[in-house]
């Protein structure tokens, strides 16, 4: 059987970069809990677009208690309900080029089966890709507005098709036919050409240029090591395709490629990863995202004369997500920071006036009794630099110790960013401290950092999580004996990991639709992921080989009898990528043991759950849980 070795790490040689500082406006015993009630008033909104006129927004919120569509007048009266669903989640993609009708998507139960459907002026609804057991998304607008791209596996489950749909009878024509793997990531406006991706390893792709008249594929990306190619826009001429690569550096940078001559030229590079970049519809503008340790960093490039645009101040919140309307006199932006969740906001590039349209969090709230996130590195076992996010209760101090939670991401690769999150609020405000560990593997942090925990998962990864207790021990208010560990997705198989592997180093574990048998997980994955699943194998390990040794040994299904610590699972029936046997199975063997275990199974969630009423309820147990095998052990000083 394979076992961690548990390094201990004592403070004095912990490395941590800290500063925490209580508000001094926040003295202990002075801050005011809210329920989970409170905390899910809160509304989360996403914006989708302008409307031909650009007088309003079509926005996704779940104001109603589950996502519907709403218009939100740009100059600032009360939102519009559009749908009224009480089911399923809806998500808006668009309005149409030259009228109110809408775009939007929908699944059944989290199954991501995604259909595209129209949403009529009058009301009326239709499935524009009715196919059973086929996902379709919507891949943009033509130039001439008179059509629609969208991809869908409806032909082979395998692979993903490109299609345009006529917006007269909404009939659709084959573009592309995907028989080899190879995913569509941009079309140039004169619909000639297409970027395609070829994945090889999570580290390694291949970028292509199809030429549809010639019926020519040209390869634009022949290097040697390891390379990431993303292609993100051509420009309007058709002339040029940008693309992001980390080819010959740790970070991804912004590449302008010459269709007839083939040169590439740099066009925008830190040392941070560029993680999306397009231009506005007429190419005034150039937006530049950054994530920058956690944070996301917005550029605005006025292309005439390449300067950046002064954009408003938002102090310590991050312009999450922002989009110039056609007349490129318009932007909206997504505000947001680690407590407050997202609020759209209107800006005009001609007033510079700035109006702010929504206030998503619940009026009930003081954010002045919420936790900002503090971002801290602490070394590993190995001396690697963990980034991390710290999430200190007003409350506590030395004189006051609270228990702990180690916060894992989702993965393998994902990060854990500085923005809003109830949950992460909502047990920090009830006095539970949290170390949100980038462990190694995480996205962010270049293609090296990415690459330690291939075929080392729950090896390497979770040592780096272990060594987060050294960090908390540093602060001095938290108790050492009194820290558990919870995560979602990847997160939620570190915790499974920790408990099975190393069943001293956390007192509770809390599991949020985790992986627990990587040989059935990595067999079942979604046929839909097909184009990437031998990159994933590379990662993982291919359970149709010698490496089901080494999956089998990191699987804690087959390890529980290790497992002596409490534990709580939630988990979505409808999960198509977590099965629910993978909750099942560890629940029933955790429970032979004797060990105290909780499982909470929701009918109708997918792999994340969307329903506030499943978020109040299993949020809420998780508290109740934690407050009964983690709190009551603390020792006050």
């Amino acid at each position: 059987m394979k076992r961690i070795i548990c390094f201990l790490i004592s403070i004095a040689v912990c490395g941590c970069d800290m500063q925490i500082k209580q508000p001094e406006d926040k003295a202990p015993g002075k801050v005011k809990k809210y329920s989970i009630e409170q905390f899910f008033k809160n509304t989360d909104i996403y914006a989708a677009g302008f409307s031909h006129d650009e007088s309003k927004l079509l926005v996704t919120s779940n104001e109603t208690g589950i996502f519907n569509l709403f218009t939100l007048p740009v100059y600032g009266s009360k939102a519009d309900q559009l749908t009224k669903s009480t089911t399923e989640s809806f998500f808006a993609i668009s309005y149409f080029p030259e009228d109110d009708r809408i775009l939007y998507s929908a699944d059944e139960g989290g199954n991501e089966l995604d259909h595209i459907y129209l949403l009529n002026e009058n009301g009326t609804i239709r499935d524009l890709t009715p196919w059973e057991q086929a996902k379709s998304e919507f891949f943009g607008w033509t130039r001439d507005k008179k059509s629609f791209f969208f991809i869908s596996n409806k032909r082979d489950q395998k692979f993903f098709d490109l299609y345009e749909t006529n917006l007269q009878d909404f009939q659709s024509n084959l573009i592309y036919l995907n028989e080899s793997g190879l995913d569509v990531e941009a079309i140039s406006s004169d619909k000639r050409y297409l970027a395609l991706s070829k994945s090889i390893t999570s580290s390694n792709n291949e970028l292509y240029i199809f030429d549809i008249v010639r019926k020519e594929t040209t390869h634009i990306s022949k290097h040697e090591g390891d390379a990431q190619y993303d292609a993100q826009f051509f420009d309007v001429r058709g002339r040029n395709l940008f693309y992001l690569t980390n080819e010959n550096n740790e970070f991804q940078y912004l590449v302008k490629y010459n269709l007839e001559t083939g040169a590439k030229e740099k066009a925008w590079g830190t040392n941070w990863d560029v993680w999306y970049a397009y231009d506005s519809y007429n190419e005034k503008y150039r937006i530049i995202g950054l994530n920058e340790d956690a944070r996301t960093i917005v550029i605005v490039v006025d292309l005439s004369t390449g300067d950046i645009v002064s954009m408003p101040d938002f102090g310590d919140s991050d312009i999450k997500r922002i989009s110039v309307s056609k007349s490129e006199n318009l932007l909206f932006m997504a505000v947001g920071s680690s407590i407050y969740p997202n609020d759209i906001y209107i800006y005009d590039f001609r007033t510079n006036d700035l109006k702010k349209l929504t206030n998503t969090l619940n009026p009930e709230i003081d954010p002045e009794d919420l936790v900002p996130g503090v971002i801290v590195h602490y070394s590993s076992f190995d001396g690697l630099r963990i980034p991390a996010i710290y999430y200190q209760p007003h409350n506590a101090s030395v004189g006051n110790t609270v228990p702990a939670l180690i916060w894992v991401h989702g993965g393998p690769g994902g990060q854990s960013r500085l923005s809003y999150s109830a949950l992460i609020q909502y047990l920090v405000n009830h006095d539970y401290a949290i170390l949100a560990v980038n462990n190694r593997g995480s996205d962010g942090y270049g293609k090296s950092f990415n690459k330690m925990d291939d075929r080392k998962h729950g090896d390497v990864d979770l040592k780096d999580c272990i060594y987060g207790k050294s960090f908390l021990a540093s602060t001095g208010v938290v108790d050492q004996e009194n820290i558990g560990i919870i995560g979602g997705s990847y997160g939620g198989y570190m915790t499974m990991a920790a408990l099975a592997f190393a069943p001293q180093e956390f007192a509770v574990g809390v599991n949020i639709f985790g992986v627990t048998n990587w040989l059935r997980t990595l067999k079942s994955i979604p046929p839909y992921w097909e184009s990437f699943r031998k990159a994933l194998y590379a990662e993982m390990g291919d359970p149709e080989t010698e490496d089901s040794v080494m999956l089998y040994n990191s699987s804690p299904l087959f390890h529980a009898k290790n497992i002596v610590k409490p534990l709580i699972v939630l988990q979505g029936k409808n999960d198509p990528r977590v099965l629910q046997a993978e909750s099942d199975e560890i629940v029933e063997a955790v429970r032979k043991k004797g060990v105290p275990v909780e499982y909470i199974l929701f009918e109708d969630e997918g792999h994340g759950f969307v329903k506030k009423e499943n978020e109040i309820e299993g949020y809420g147990k998780i508290l109740t849980f934690l407050d009964k095998y983690l709190k009551r052990k603390v020792k006050k000083d």
